[in-house]
């Protein structure tokens, strides 16, 4: 153990007994990650009441004075993240790095003390998650996942829709998330001032293997296997999440997927399409596609196809009711005449195959739902905040990102092995 490292892990020990925060306390936060993400997060932090930012850390000068500006100013800047968990002060922390520096993060928050608000997925193997849940048990800290549908107003009614068995038996979900531009495959401008003096590369790298100084890598690091785990990681956990809160699931217990990269090569290493399938004991199955070469069906689209109904979910939320009627009339036709007169003689083919006997009746037609208020990251954040406050978990914890993040995990293993991935429920990990 070095000096510094020392010195590190004793102003963590001495900053791990939490303040209580009383009703009329304001929550003390620091950021950890100030990027694009990080400062969507800052907003919606500030859009809810009751708390201050009081400290950022980024490894890019740029985005860090920019966040201090957010605050008017106010805001300390620390030169790394263990400095900021150091601090007494802060009560809570956001972490919005990349995926490789989850875990590490995530952990040293908590023997420091503080509840963490960590952007997804949770993880970068699935492994970690296990030892995520562990440490977020015995230490009592609260910690809330970042994938923030699941605190819409539309995805709540989805889920009452659903849970109300209004849609029958759902054995298909279709999900995809598709984007088609240089921005939405990640393919990110680089600051002009973005150089050795105003990035730091060891602070980025952590863990990951070390490698030259590269601006590409900083700044488009969802590109890299290094450090992400690409459509996965990033979108696919987005709509596992909500399937797992809107169908109360738990993991997939196997998948099979396919990935490829046609189109954005520059930068890159992650494939530009992806295509899953995922099968669930609750008595599901999932049909999982993206690709950045086409925005037709939307960013964050779903289909729960049941017996009785369709729920499609998106920027609306639409109902469309089945109307099955059964038609054998192709079939009848073909035998003896006694035996198709005893046939439409029935009762049940009366009431089931011959419209003009049907008893008089209104079926239901499509119903649309609008969303109205606060935008879903301000909702989610503001879940996170009321945890901190009253110590009660909101439903996104430590197992829910666990399992969100492993379908993205067994979908890259899936498609770089070519073959199905099993879960083992057992040690609640992907089997071997």
């Amino acid at each position: 153990m070095t000096r510094r490292t020392f010195l590190q892990s004793s102003a963590l020990a001495a900053a791990a007994a939490p303040r209580v925060i009383g009703a009329n306390d304001k929550i003390q936060v620091g950021c950890i990650g100030t990027g694009a993400r990080g400062q969507e997060l800052m907003q919606a932090l500030q859009a809810n009441k009751g708390l201050e930012i009081v400290g950022v850390c980024d490894a890019y000068k740029g985005r860090v004075e920019r966040a201090v500006q957010r605050t008017g100013g106010r805001a300390k800047v620390y030169s790394e993240y263990h400095e900021l968990l150091a601090d007494p002060a802060i009560d809570a922390v956001t972490i919005a790095t990349p995926d490789h520096w989850h875990r590490t993060m995530i952990l040293e928050a908590f023997k420091a003390g503080k509840d963490v608000y960590s952007e997804k997925p949770m993880t970068y193997t699935s492994r970690e998650g296990l030892d995520i849940i562990k440490a977020a048990e015995t230490s009592g800290r609260v910690l809330q996942v970042g994938a923030q549908g699941v605190s819409s107003s539309l995805q709540k009614k989805a889920r009452e829709i659903i849970q109300s068995g209004k849609l029958g038996q759902i054995t298909m979900i279709r999900a995809a998330y598709n984007r088609n531009s240089a921005s939405g495959a990640w393919i990110y401008p680089i600051p002009p001032d973005a150089s050795a003096n105003t990035v730091n590369w060891e602070m980025f790298l952590g863990s990951a293997p070390k490698r030259p100084f590269n601006l590409e890598r900083f700044f488009r690091w969802r590109c890299y296997q290094d450090y992400s785990g690409g459509i996965a990681t990033d979108l696919f956990v987005h709509l596992c999440t909500t399937i797992h809160y809107l169908m109360d699931a738990k993991v997939p217990a196997r998948v099979m997927a396919l990935g490829e990269l046609y189109r954005w090569k520059e930068s890159r290493e992650v494939p530009d399409t992806i295509n899953a399938l995922l099968e669930y004991n609750e008595g599901f199955a999932v049909n999982l596609s993206s690709t950045f070469n086409n925005e037709n069906s939307g960013q964050g689209s779903f289909q729960f196809l049941g017996t009785k109904g369709t729920l499609s979910v998106g920027g609306t939320l639409t109902f469309t009711p089945e109307n099955v009627s059964e038609d054998n009339a192709w079939i009848v036709d073909a035998w003896a005449e006694n035996a198709k007169k005893a046939y439409y003689a029935d009762p049940k083919i009366i009431a089931s195959e011959m419209p003009g006997r049907q008893k008089d009746h209104v079926i239901e037609g499509t119903t649309t739902y609008h969303h109205q208020g606060m935008e879903s990251t301000v909702a989610h954040m503001g879940h996170f905040l009321e945890s901190v406050r009253t110590r009660k978990p909101y439903w996104e914890d430590a197992r829910a990102g666990h399992h969100a993040a492993a379908c993205a995990h067994m979908i890259n293993m899936g498609a770089r092995e070519k073959r199905l991935i099993e879960w083992d429920f057992a040690k609640d990990d992907i089997k071997a």
